[in-house]
């Protein structure tokens, strides 16, 4: 089921991120990480709008979103490949004509499983916090 976001979701979603990041993320550092975590907190998730993904009761990931633009999807690690990431994305193209964001070009896994969607890169940009590249992707809602 995918429900919208509550303010006490927050330590949950949280801790999807984090497992999720570190899997994804190995190349960011700690500090990084630490930060961003409050970001996620303070400024993120009011902002965006969230949705969660349950069974059972269970939370298993998320997507925030700000306008068209996937802001964060996050999913259990152990729950990748499940279909999960690919439910939460087809909800909010319900909403959006097109839907973008942008990925760090070292998480591969993330780069196929939006090229499994859809998605195709329109520009390689530089992530002024850390340096790592990143890549803009873009897909129009399937018809």
């Amino acid at each position: 089921m995918i429900r919208k976001y509550k303010a006490e979701d927050t330590e949950e979603i949280l801790d999807i991120w984090h497992e999720a990041s570190k899997t994804a993320h190995p190349f960011l550092n700690s500090e990084f990480m630490k930060h961003e975590k409050e970001n996620i907190r303070e400024i993120y998730l009011p902002k965006a709008e969230t949705w969660v993904y349950e069974e059972n009761k269970s939370m298993l990931g998320f997507i925030s979103m700000l306008g068209n633009e996937v802001a964060g999807i996050f999913v259990k690690p152990e729950k990748h490949r499940k279909g999960i990431g690919r439910k939460l994305l087809n909800y909010v193209s319900k909403f959006n004509k097109e839907l973008e964001v942008e990925v760090f070009k070292a998480n591969k896994m993330a780069i196929l499983f939006y090229e499994n969607y859809g998605f195709k890169v329109t520009k390689e940009l530089v992530h002024q916090e850390t340096g790592h590249k990143l890549l803009r992707m873009k897909c129009l809602k399937k018809t």
